[in-house]
């Protein structure tokens, strides 16, 4: 669970990053577009796992792995924007949100059930209430 503090901190690095993505660096990423999904904070503030999700691109894990190079840039854009409000500029780390694509799956497995519709005697019988 984490803190109020690192909340509005998650936040705050959340919301300049997407910022740092759509304006300042998307020709570094062959016109991906990068979104941020989660921020999550240590609770020293000291690391921000970052969660991207990344649409319009070939293969997303070699966005991932660009942005993965590209990490002190970003960071460094990261401070130039925040230095004012925050004591430490956290370290970045970035993953794939694969939350979507998990997602999809599910509904797709979902849809090819086959589920029978329930007859009449089984509505009636009360098995469950024994």
């Amino acid at each position: 669970m984490e803190s109020k503090r690192q909340q509005k901190f998650s936040r705050l690095i959340q919301k300049e990053l997407a910022d740092i993505f759509q304006r300042e660096v998307p020709h570094l990423f062959g016109g991906a577009y990068i979104s941020i999904s989660v921020v999550r904070v240590s609770p020293d503030l000291g690391l921000a796992r970052t969660y991207l999700s990344v649409m319009m691109a070939q293969n997303p894990e070699s966005v991932l792995l660009e942005v993965r190079l590209n990490a002190k840039t970003i960071r460094h854009l990261l401070a130039q924007r925040i230095k004012n409000q925050v004591r430490i500029i956290p370290e970045l780390s970035f993953y794939l949100d694969d939350s979507a694509e998990y997602a999809a799956r599910m509904d797709k497995l979902f849809s090819n059930l086959d589920i029978p519709p329930a007859g009449e005697e089984d509505e009636d019988d009360d098995t469950y209430t024994k």
